[in-house]
């Protein structure tokens, strides 16, 4: 083997909603994938194969038939790479100034149609969610522009993530602290770490952490994430917290985390970039 990371059938099929028949159909017929064999004769998929099945079912959705959307995606779309994610990204920033869901749900389609996960994830929308952040402090943003945001980016996170709870991985339970309603990180947290095998139990928004302790016995979670933007949501359910954390590991990110919030807390930091941090967690 070459060392990257492969899926088996089943795990590609639920991450791309194209059944196991239909993949060995494509690979058959139009040699759209090139799957590795395990020693005991399974098929093992790359990231590659899952970019050009994407990008297929991207194709197909703007009308090509499935043999030239597969020959499309074999040669690589001109939208494909760097500069298209680039593009991709300005498209959005300027569809939520404009408050334009159509063309919003539009460049959202087009990215998760022709990129896979973690890149759409780690090229567009995170520094998209970053760039707002920055224009919402400097007073650039109004209400409605967040609010817009949310709904928008959120519906359309909320929608990956169906079936996230599924599989035999260990589970991680994700939620937000009493009072903090900034969500859309978690969700991309979530996401990424369901691409590596987690089962998710997502809890979102303003979650009493009592009420996590309530469920541990029915949930058994490998670990317990908060997220909070501000530092005071964590402080204001300190006590609550640290009962939580007397009982399951968790762990608390996002921009009001830190080493001596956790320490305080008795949990652990998520430090540093979300891709990293995801790659890194370990039940």
């Amino acid at each position: 083997m070459d060392g990257e990371r492969r899926l088996r059938i089943g795990e590609l099929s639920r991450r791309l909603g194209v059944s196991p028949e239909l993949l060995r159909a494509w690979e058959t017929r139009y040699d759209l994938v090139r799957p590795r064999r395990s020693p005991g004769g399974l098929r093992l998929y790359s990231e590659a194969d899952e970019q050009r099945v994407r990008l297929m079912q991207g194709q197909m959705a703007a009308g090509l038939s499935a043999s030239e959307a597969a020959r499309l995606a074999k040669l690589g779309d001109a939208s494909v790479g760097s500069t298209g994610l680039s593009e991709l990204r300005s498209e959005l920033e300027r569809s939520f100034d404009a408050l334009d869901e159509a063309a919003a749900q539009a460049a959202l389609d087009r990215l998760f149609g022709s990129f896979a996960l973690e890149a759409a994830l780690e090229q567009v929308i995170l520094p998209f969610m970053h760039r707002i952040g920055e224009r919402w402090a400097g007073s650039e943003l109004t209400v409605a522009h967040e609010h817009f945001t949310s709904t928008v980016v959120g519906g359309r996170l909320q929608a990956l993530a169906r079936g996230w709870g599924q599989g035999v991985g260990p589970r991680a339970v994700l939620a937000c602290p009493p009072r903090e309603q900034h969500q859309l990180g978690l969700l991309c947290f979530g996401l990424l770490l369901r691409e590596r095998g987690w089962r998710i139990t997502y809890l979102g928004a303003a979650t009493p952490p009592e009420d996590i302790a309530a469920a541990l016995g029915e949930l058994s979670p490998a670990v317990v994430v908060l997220a909070a933007v501000v530092p005071q949501r964590f402080e204001e359910s300190r006590d609550a917290i640290r009962a939580l954390a007397g009982r399951a590991r968790v762990a608390i990110g996002g921009a009001g985390a830190s080493e001596a919030m956790a320490e305080e807390l008795g949990a652990e930091i998520l430090p540093g970039d979300m891709i990293r941090v995801a790659a890194g967690l370990v039940p």
